[in-house]
């Protein structure tokens, strides 16, 4: 008996660690910087975020990017201040309260990052 309870032990063990971290789920209504509300949610294990009140409603700014570890990456992320046409390398990480987006062009020569503020379900935005 005891040497069944260290097999199953040890496979459970060994089960927890190749099993790779899910990423973060962020859905929610955030506040970037600048104002604008941004509605983020996950369909189809893919993140996607569009401004919803502000200068550029309707704005997709993160569309389709993947699961990878606990963050989320893809290739088809856009800034509502730079021409339509243009794409950037990006990464969304979050926590309980905070997103932090990040956009990269040209590899990783030109980036910029923003860190929205959640807003909770039947809360006021949080002033600018």
């Amino acid at each position: 008996m005891r040497k069944l309870y260290h097999t199953v032990a040890g496979a459970v063990l060994a089960a927890a660690i190749a099993t790779p971290a899910l990423a973060r789920d962020p859905s929610g209504t955030y506040k970037r910087p600048n104002g604008d509300i941004v509605k983020v949610w996950v369909a189809d294990k893919q993140l996607y975020c569009r401004i919803t009140e502000g200068k550029k409603p309707n704005f997709e700014m993160c569309h389709g990017m993947a699961p990878q570890g606990e963050d989320w990456f893809g290739k088809k992320m856009k800034h509502p201040g730079m021409p339509g046409f243009m794409t950037f390398n990006g990464t969304v990480t979050s926590d309980a309260k905070t997103l932090k987006i990040k956009g990269c062009a040209m590899g990783k020569a030109m980036c910029d990052s923003e860190t929205w503020t959640k807003i909770e379900p039947g809360a006021a935005a949080p002033a600018s």
